[in-house]
């Protein structure tokens, strides 16, 4: 896989650089930069950033930074299972649970949303920090909707940080979740105050809560792009 010569490997978090330290100078740079293209390609093009975590995964499979950036390149293209044995292996070499929600939402992923539930009630939840407990509960209604019981999705997501005006970089998301899961109850009214809440936390635009919103209050947009649209109002 080619690798733009800007690309140095010195652009990676200093704890990963770290891990690397265990590798000879040349492999450990070879690494360093297929982890790079990864980070940058994993959210525009999933596929690519796969690409490049095969590679790093065969140059270091006993690094667990990289076993981890193979279980998050894996994830993005939707192959859990493969993601699942990754976040494994990364965990087991770190010792530290983070990857836990992610474990869960893969076991979804495959087609297990009992075992995720059951995930979500183990002892390594309460080890996750605020963020990562945030995590696990999303998780955890993903699977409840899963298993056929939106009511008990609702219920699964209200907590004190659903309650929180504060808003972290996980709000948007859970406030948006929220009015997902209520509307898929039905309660239609509360769907879209959380959807307008969510529009409030999302100031990074990490939801479409915005054009939910619009669409329960009946507005429509069009594209000023669609040729198609020219041609209506020339026939007019």
């Amino acid at each position: 896989m080619p690798i733009p010569d800007e690309v140095t490997g010195e652009e990676i978090d200093r704890p990963v650089r770290q891990e690397l330290l265990s590798l000879p100078k040349t492999l450990a740079i070879d690494v360093a930069r297929n982890l790079v293209m990864v980070a940058k390609l994993l959210d525009e093009d999933p596929e690519r950033a796969y690409a490049y975590s095969r590679v790093a995964l065969r140059l270091a499979s006993r690094v667990g930074a990289v076993r981890e950036a193979a279980g998050f390149a894996a994830y993005a293209v939707e192959k859990y299972a493969e993601a699942l044995t990754e976040f494994r292996a990364a965990r087991r070499m770190s010792g530290s649970d983070h990857l836990w929600p992610i474990m869960a939402d893969c076991e979804r992923g495959i087609g297990r949303p009992e075992r995720a539930l059951a995930m979500a009630g183990e002892p390594e939840v309460r080890r996750l920090d605020r963020a990562g407990q945030v995590e696990m509960r999303l998780v955890a209604a993903g699977a409840r909707r899963d298993l056929g019981q939106p009511d008990a999705a609702v219920v699964t997501l209200q907590s004190p940080e659903l309650a929180s005006t504060a808003v972290h970089p996980w709000t948007a998301r859970l406030r948006y979740a929220y009015a997902d899961a209520l509307l898929a109850v039905g309660r239609d009214g509360e769907a879209r105050e959380w959807f307008a809440k969510a529009v409030e936390a999302d100031s990074g635009g990490t939801t479409d809560a915005a054009d939910r919103l619009a669409e329960l209050d009946g507005v429509a947009f069009t594209d000023a792009l669609d040729p198609d649209l020219d041609d209506e109002g020339a026939d007019g």
